[in-house]
């Protein structure tokens, strides 16, 4: 082994199509561990891989499996950062109508096994691994039980996977981060004491359409920044039939131009079913916004002490958290605590720590 390491990462296939967490999260770790030596080449799932030229696979997404099986037990240990969304809770309570029938009959794993076929069948996604077939539990079993160690975003995350599937792994936590020499300087915006912004995928788990109800007789101005999935034009178009005249709605930006959104908003607020961490909030706290945090998941590891939370199912409770950050004054002290603690600086600096631990580096 050279002093150089060379990593791939392998992610999913539709990663610069439907652009998510996870992409924020795989492209600046590689673009910091890259400033700290390491060599890193992005894979996709489906691409061919020469795993002899490798010291290590770096796997995103245990909940799509699929992607990874084929690149088990090929003579190249193997980290997972798992990014382990539950919908489970969404998909019982939050869907509309058959959908929320159908999930609530399927349960957890049986529903994340019909979806990822779905998108096999439906040409939205590509089927790597056929050994998927045998089952969603089994393969997330799997990847745990083989992985040489695990990279969540937080130890409810960990938590959460051992109690789901009982496979104890090594585990290393690298908590996500945002971009600090992007956020670092507050741009030179008058902060609009009456305007809330929400930034994320516009679909039912993220729960704009509560958030629109929830401002209704508030006097507010609510911005909505982002697309739906390919699967969720649906949920898009109710968004904008129920919107009263002071929503405004964006396209996705890329993070530059989100800044100034940022400034100029007294809240953010990302009621979400569920978040392994709401990447948004820490970008948005950063900028100074008070925040309104959906309490799913594992936002507390992140959030507590800094956010107002709420239950994603509670309309009345959405409004009272942004009552109670719109009557705030602007604090600074979490913009300090993540630009010290949450940077991708520092995650690439952990997911480094990771890496030779595994391979027995001093």
């Amino acid at each position: 082994m050279t002093n150089l390491l060379k990593i791939a990462f392998v992610v999913r296939s539709t990663i610069d199509q439907v652009k998510g967490g996870d992409s924020l999260q795989l492209y600046n770790t590689a673009s910091e561990l890259r400033k700290l030596g390491v060599e890193v080449v992005i894979k996709k799932a489906h691409e061919p891989i020469d795993y002899r030229e490798f010291d290590l696979l770096h796997l995103f997404n245990v909940i799509r499996p699929a992607d990874h099986l084929k690149h088990l037990q090929r003579g190249v240990p193997f980290v997972v950062s798992t990014i382990y969304l539950d919908y489970s809770t969404f998909d019982t309570h939050g869907r509309f109508g058959f959908q929320r029938q159908l999930f609530s009959t399927l349960g957890k794993d049986f529903s994340e096994y019909c979806k990822n076929n779905f998108r096999f069948l439906s040409s939205q996604d590509k089927l790597v691994s056929t050994t998927y077939l045998l089952g969603h539990q089994r393969a997330v079993k799997k990847i745990l039980a083989e992985a040489a160690m695990l990279l969540p975003n937080s130890r409810s995350e960990y938590n959460r996977l051992f109690q789901d599937y009982g496979v104890e792994s090594r585990c290393h936590v690298v908590p996500n981060g945002i971009d600090k020499q992007l956020f670092e300087v507050l741009p030179k915006a008058e902060r609009i004491e009456n305007q809330v912004l929400c930034v994320g995928q516009i679909y039912g788990l993220k729960n704009q359409h509560r958030l629109i109800e929830a401002t209704r007789n508030m006097d507010v101005r609510l911005i909505l920044i982002g697309k739906p999935p390919p699967n969720h034009l649906s949920y898009y178009h109710y968004c904008k039939k129920i919107a009263p005249s002071y929503v405004h709605f964006y396209d996705f930006m890329p993070q530059e131009q989100l800044l100034v959104h940022y400034a100029q908003s007294k809240v953010h607020a990302l009621p979400s079913w569920f978040e392994t961490t709401g990447l948004s909030s820490l970008e948005a706290g950063s900028m100074g916004c008070n925040l309104v945090v959906g309490s799913g998941g594992d936002t507390r590891d992140y959030f507590q002490g800094f956010a107002t939370f709420c239950s994603a199912d509670d309309v009345s409770g959405i409004k009272k958290a942004l009552e109670t950050e719109l009557q705030k004054t602007t604090q600074h002290t979490f913009r300090e605590h993540i630009l010290k603690n949450f940077t991708w600086e520092n995650a690439a600096k952990e997911t480094l720590a990771a890496y030779k631990k595994v391979l027995k580096i001093d």
